[in-house]
């Protein structure tokens, strides 16, 4: 490695670790809920503004039609984006990775194998849920004719709309495919769903306190809280994934809590 390259890397890695900033706050950018976020976007980015909450971290949220535009990449959702200073980054992982570079993330207290067997959990979680979110907005086509379609083109001009709703499916089907969710039936999608909800709530019986892990949070309580809570207060004309979630009892407790600490909505 060059050294010109070894400096560059160093200075990143310093300016990373610096102080979060309040003057200007962090900004958050997502679309614009009322008219124009996807269920699974929303659920991406509320699962970041638990943890940012959770983290005790001041951020403003900005909604703006180009939000996924914006964004320097994703494994899934592209969003939301978070610029700190003069780093831009997108979707959870990424910002919870960045938030504990700064050593201001919850979830420190975890011993080794805590931490590996909490981040096995948000794996889970997020891939179910993100994949399940996104088939039910595309591949169901009331869902997707009714709501997804109209919210995502909202924000285009004629004929614009319709080349971005073809283009945002196609996109959705690709990823379905990758994950082999794209041949499945919606009972199978249901049973994915409900598998896992079933392993997250023998894990939150476990507990010791209100969270996951005990008294305090961790990352798996937001990305937790992020699916779930959209899952169960958005309105579809197919809304078996809130059904499924519904079984659930402590789950749906779980995030009344987080909701009533954290959002204070009460909407559950």
């Amino acid at each position: 490695m060059q050294k010109s390259q070894v400096l560059i890397e160093y200075n990143t890695k310093e300016k990373m670790s610096e102080p979060w900033p309040e003057n200007p706050l962090p900004t958050l950018y997502q679309p614009y809920e009322a008219e124009q976020i996807l269920l699974y976007e929303n659920s991406s980015c509320l699962a970041v503004k638990a943890y940012l909450k959770m983290c005790n971290l001041p951020f403003e949220v900005r909604s703006c039609a180009n939000a996924e535009f914006m964004s320097p990449g994703g494994r899934m959702t592209k969003l939301p984006v978070l610029q700190v200073g003069a780093f831009v980054f997108a979707e959870f992982e990424p910002i919870v990775n960045f938030v504990e570079h700064q050593s201001n993330a919850i979830g420190q207290w975890l011993d080794e194998d805590e931490k590996s067997e909490m981040r096995t959990y948000v794996s889970l979680t997020e891939n179910i849920f993100t994949m399940a979110q996104i088939y039910i907005s595309f591949m169901i086509d009331r869902v997707y004719n009714e709501v997804t379609a109209p919210r995502n083109g909202c924000v285009f001009p004629w004929p614009l709309n319709k080349i971005q709703n073809a283009s945002k499916r196609r996109q959705a089907k690709k990823l379905l495919k990758v994950y082999q969710w794209d041949n499945m039936e919606i009972e199978d999608v249901m049973e994915k769903v409900e598998k896992c909800c079933e392993t997250l709530n023998l894990k939150l019986k476990e507990r010791d306190g209100p969270f996951f892990y005990g008294e305090q949070p961790c990352e798996l309580d937001a990305i937790v809280f992020g699916h779930l809570f959209s899952v169960l207060t958005i309105n579809l004309p197919n809304m078996a994934l809130a059904q499924s979630v519904q079984k659930f009892k402590p789950l749906v407790q779980f995030c009344r809590f987080i909701d009533d600490k954290y959002f204070q909505t009460k909407a559950v």
